[in-house]
């Protein structure tokens, strides 16, 4: 199991054992984390399981893809580190990954 940590808008922390497979959005579901809507089920679809990635991790995270970038154009509030939780799988090399959800989604 790979460790996650969310933290959601309020600071509240859901420090979650993960599958490795499974996406961070899946994991955030659940662990019934405020403020991730993923109306679209995981299908890069909407914008509603935006998070920020710490910045210590956005290098092991990556960048998003075109259509990824594509769905952040909705996202309220993007910044460099934002990504698409439903996007980010999870690996034993993001043990310890830490993501925040913003204020509100789109």
């Amino acid at each position: 199991m790979t460790k996650l940590t969310i933290v959601a808008h309020d600071g509240a922390r859901f420090d979650i054992d993960a599958e490795d497979g499974s996406t961070v959005m899946e994991n955030a579901i659940r662990n019934a984390v405020p403020g991730i809507d993923a109306e679209c089920g995981g299908a890069c679809a909407c914008a509603t399981c935006h998070v920020y990635v710490d910045e210590a991790w956005t290098e092991a995270v990556g960048s998003p893809d075109v259509m990824e970038e594509d769905m952040l154009d909705f996202a309220y509030e993007v910044r460099p580190t934002s990504r698409l939780s439903c996007q980010i799988k999870v690996t034993p090399e993001l043990d310890g990954l830490v993501v925040e959800v913003p204020e509100r989604q789109s």
